[in-house]
């Protein structure tokens, strides 16, 4: 089963890697190009890799060792700040900081449709039932689109105007996830839409880090959250099934901001790319760091990792 751990960086530069042995084995270099690499999302079957840049999204092959991209997608006017695949792979949804998100057609290359956020978008993620998604922004707002509507179907404010830096959905779609610039998380067990309970019910809000959160993420079993910080280090939180979060460990290491993270398939590792140019594998049940990866010269802002089947 091949394993595919992916870093972007402000080098520009996008590197895969051996995950056991910490060997780079392939270096996209975009040093003629402007915009650093600020996420990465790979496929569902391991095909593509989507990187988001400056304004635009480009589109790799994977198993292809060329370094040119096999798709462009551009129309966003500012920094992309969002990526990911549709599970069937035949979309992509952006988010920007131009306040737009928008659904590209791998197909045809083309633009499906352009949503107007009105405000900064910080994350986007899809939802499991692939006809939502569900968004965060710099005005504090996480919003609910339908697919099939075209438009924002809930708005949730929890914070007032204090910006939403990061959200995530469990992958059996039971819950939601955000995180703030001032580092608190709070958590929506989602209902049907036909229940006679609210769709976003809020659970419990908690303070994860004392300073800027830059990213929480549902383990793929739902038992544990990530969230990384500003303070170098990432907190590992196990759920219970009645949505209480307590905090199991703290995994120190980073010298500097740690930006993003990814857990493998069976929530049993976590990668985590941080300001000090390296990215780091740990093992979730020690807590220690199993494998450093070095060879960006600026900080390693994204990660993705894809070790499940194809």
């Amino acid at each position: 089963m091949s394993v595919i751990l992916v870093t972007g960086s402000y080098d520009k530069d996008i590197r895969f890697w051996e995950a056991w042995s910490g060997i780079c084995s392939r270096t996209i270099s975009r040093t003629n190009e402007t915009g650093q690499v600020n996420r990465l999302a790979i496929s569902p079957d391991k095909r593509l890799l989507a990187a988001a840049i400056y304004k635009k999204v480009h589109i790799y092959e994977i198993a292809n060792a060329q370094s040119t991209p096999v798709v462009t997608f551009e129309g966003h006017n500012s920094n992309i700040t969002a990526v990911c695949f549709h599970s069937e792979g035949k979309w992509l949804v952006t988010g920007s900081e131009d306040g737009t998100i928008k659904i590209w057609d791998l197909r045809s290359t083309h633009l499906h449709r352009n949503y107007d956020n009105e405000a900064p978008v910080n994350d986007v993620v899809v939802h499991p039932n692939q006809g939502e998604l569900i968004s965060c922004d710099q005005a504090g707002r996480i919003k609910q689109w339908d697919l099939s509507e075209n438009v924002c179907t809930h708005e949730l404010t929890p914070a007032g105007d204090i910006p939403m830096r990061s959200i995530s959905l469990a992958s059996d779609g039971s819950c939601l996830v955000a995180g703030n610039n001032k580092g608190k998380c709070y958590v929506w067990k989602i209902n049907e839409e036909r229940s006679e309970l609210p769709r976003f019910q809020a659970v419990t809000k908690f303070q994860a880090h004392n300073k800027y959160l830059t990213r929480c993420l549902l383990s793929p079993d739902v038992k544990y959250m990530a969230t990384c910080s500003a303070d170098t280090t990432v907190k590992i939180w196990s759920i219970s099934p009645n949505y209480e979060f307590k905090m199991e460990k703290i995994l120190q290491g980073h010298q500097r901001w740690v930006w993003d993270c990814a857990f493998s398939a069976d929530s049993a590792y976590l990668v985590t790319a941080s300001s000090d140019h390296t990215a780091r594998l740990w093992e979730m049940a020690s807590g220690e760091t199993v494998r450093q990866y070095n060879g960006h010269h600026k900080a390693a802002v994204c990660c993705a990792l894809h070790d499940g089947a194809g």
